[in-house]
């Protein structure tokens, strides 16, 4: 039966069922009004990008407490192509802070920055010093796509590149990129796994630097993207290796998503289990996915996710009319591999954080559905609705979701013989004449039990079926004011046991503001300086640190003999953090000589940082949280002659 058909037999079908409510957990339907929250289409708990455009994720690395993530970002979009890497850190992974752009396009002649990987060199192997976040990204300058070293000491806040030389030139490759970097500590040196047109190419390298090519694996699949390689310990104890990567299966009747291999690495080539791959998402919207360590467990349990687009249609979405933003990426995951009839695969679950986050759970009990359909009395655009379903004998079941007030317009989420699916060709979706509308998912016809996890926001909705070895992510633009739920059988009965419905808070990032970069030959507006600093401007030249060609430095006018202030315009503080880089002489505030950058706030000094007594620019990050609203200005004092009687400062940045 064709999904049309399916479709147009349950609404000619009269609505036939029970509901019955869990004892005292049933609560009023949700206002139309309030699901309508102004028409946005950003969605409430998922990654958007702040402003213009996102596509490939990049592999968070952990640091500090906290997850930084990098993604392609283009804040040109939709005038000008190229993209840079933007961060945003999160201590959960469902809860991002935007902290702006880590590493610029067009920094060099090589041009924009493609997907690569950032890693942690804690033994500073490559020399940019320990504890540097190094990352191998792909360029294409004229000489074609190759492999470049990037790298940061402020603890991934902001990139430098290495040199303008590829550490892995092209070779004559037509497509050589996104390196995926890890370290094999079997082996004691750096593995990179890179894309080269239908393989994937395996590299070694002691230091980062120096890199030499040791095998390939070849697939089917078109033209790879975006390659994983990683261990991980089975259900049953046995470890593995899994290759994955984003590739289109279209032809072969697969997904175009994420493909993945279970095999053996020996540190130099791979080896699948078997020729048949596995898919870690069935639906037409989970590509260029990430997955790495949850580093409470980093041999059990991974994380993974991916951008909710399709290079088949990236441009079609209704977010950027609305909200000026196009890129959405899929709910983070909590992945294990776990052995199966057929051999191991990875199962997959939103991950356990995105419950903290939830502001409602309504429990609607149990509802019976006899060759018919059931309205839920709840209505939303952004929920979670669990419910195990279970059935002696019919031919289809499953959820209407995104409903509108006539019933024509829905996206269903179900299963049908031997098959789960997740059907958007009832309502408004990015491929509406094309042929991406339902996606399948293998299913056992023998099975009378189901348990069906659906994820629902304002342009997506992810199904996971069972313990998540099959799931459906997909971009869904329903109306705004299509907000109901639906329930259906067909052809015989089915019970929809444990059915609860969570919502979620408003998850939408502030965007970081940069008060200042000091790349101008003069100051930026509204910025004043006193003594010898009248009329200077930020120096050029480089600075180990530095973000781009220019920074504060008061060597300015004069030298360590130099004295004076520097100073901001006031601005408000409508972030939780002040971030900033500071070099130079060590004499903090209120010392006779002085070289301090100061938060003034109604006239009072209520933060204060000096140097080092070196030349090397490091982070500074106050937590400025319970100074909320009000008005502040950042000083520079240099009241300092002698050695190191001078302060260097750059990128000062308000982020949450």
């Amino acid at each position: 039966m064709s999904s049309t058909t399916r479709t147009l037999r349950l609404l000619r079908t009269a609505f036939a069922g029970t509901l019955v409510l869990a004892s005292g957990t049933a609560s009023p339907a949700t206002p139309v009004a309030a699901a309508l929250q102004a028409a946005t289409y950003r969605a409430q708990y998922h990654f958007t990008v702040p402003d213009r455009w996102k596509n490939d994720p990049q592999r968070p690395v952990y640091l500090n407490g906290k997850f930084h993530y990098f993604y392609l970002y283009n804040a040109n979009y939709p005038s000008e192509v190229g993209t840079a890497w933007r961060l945003a850190t999160t201590s959960d992974g469902v809860a991002f802070a935007d902290q702006g752009i880590a590493a610029p396009k067009n920094t060099n002649t090589n041009r924009d920055l493609w997907s690569g990987s950032a890693v942690i060199d804690t033994a500073n192997i490559a020399g940019f010093g320990a504890g540097a976040v190094v990352m191998l990204v792909t360029q294409a300058p004229a000489g074609g796509q190759a492999q470049f070293l990037w790298y940061s000491i402020d603890g991934g806040r902001t990139f430098r590149p290495h040199s303008e030389t590829p550490v892995i030139p092209n070779g004559g490759r037509s497509a050589f990129r996104d390196p995926k970097v890890i370290w094999d500590s079997a082996r004691n040196r750096w593995v990179a796994t890179i894309t080269e047109g239908d393989r994937i190419g395996f590299y070694t390298s002691p230091d980062l630097k120096n890199w030499t090519r040791r095998s390939d694996f070849a697939s089917t699949y078109g033209l790879l993207e975006c390659p994983d390689l990683f261990q991980m310990r089975a259900d049953d104890g046995t470890t593995h290796w899994v290759l994955g990567m984003s590739a289109n299966g279209r032809a072969a009747g697969k997904p175009e998503t994420y493909v993945y291999w279970p095999g053996t690495f020996d540190g130099t080539s791979f080896r699948a289990d078997s020729s048949g791959p596995r898919w870690l998402d069935h639906g037409f919207d989970w590509y260029g996915g990430v997955t790495w360590e949850d580093p409470s467990a980093p041999l059990d349990r991974r994380f993974a996710m991916a951008w909710m687009n399709n290079w088949a249609y990236p441009d079609t979405t209704p977010t950027m009319a609305s909200d000026g933003f196009n890129g959405t990426d899929s709910i983070v995951r909590q992945i294990r591999l776990k052995r199966y009839a057929d051999g191991y695969s990875l199962a997959s679950q939103p991950t356990p954080a995105l419950a903290s986050h939830a502001t409602s759970v309504r429990n609607l009990g149990t509802i019976r559905v006899d060759n018919g359909m059931v309205p839920l009395p709840h209505r939303g655009t952004a929920y979670e609705l669990n419910t195990d379903v279970s059935w002696t004998q019919l031919e289809n079941m499953g959820l209407q979701l995104r409903v509108s007030a006539d019933g024509t317009r829905h996206a269903d989420a179900g299963i049908y013989g031997d098959h789960s699916y997740l059907n958007r060709r009832q309502t408004g979706q990015p491929d509406p004449n094309g042929p991406l509308g339902e996606s399948h998912a293998p299913w056992d016809p023998a099975k009378k039990t189901a348990h069906l996890r659906i994820l629902v926001d304002r342009t997506t909705i992810e199904v996971f079926v069972d313990d998540g070895r099959y799931a459906h992510s997909s971009q869904v633009f329903a109306d705004p004011a299509d907000t109901g739920i639906n329930l259906y059988a067909t052809d015989g009965s089915a019970t929809f046991a444990n059915t609860t419905i969570t919502e979620f808070r408003n998850l939408a990032q502030r965007p970081a503001k940069v008060l200042s970069g000091f790349e101008g030959t003069s100051y930026d507006a509204g910025w004043t300086t006193t003594g010898s600093f009248a009329g200077t401007g930020p120096l050029s030249g480089y600075l180990p640190g530095m973000v781009g060609k220019r920074a504060l430095d008061t060597f300015a006018g004069g030298g360590d003999p130099a004295t004076g202030t520097i100073a901001s315009p006031t601005f408000a503080l409508d972030r939780n953090h002040l971030h900033f880089l500071i070099a130079g002489g060590r004499h903090p505030h209120g010392a006779s000589e002085e070289t301090s950058v100061n938060l003034v706030v109604n006239g009072q000094v209520v933060r204060t940082a000096t140097g080092d007594d070196t030349g090397v620019l490091k982070p500074v990050d106050w937590d400025v949280s319970g100074l909320q609203g009000q008005s502040a200005q950042v000083q520079v004092v240099d009241r300092a002659t002698g050695a190191w009687g001078h302060l260097a400062v750059d990128h000062l940045l308000l982020s949450d």
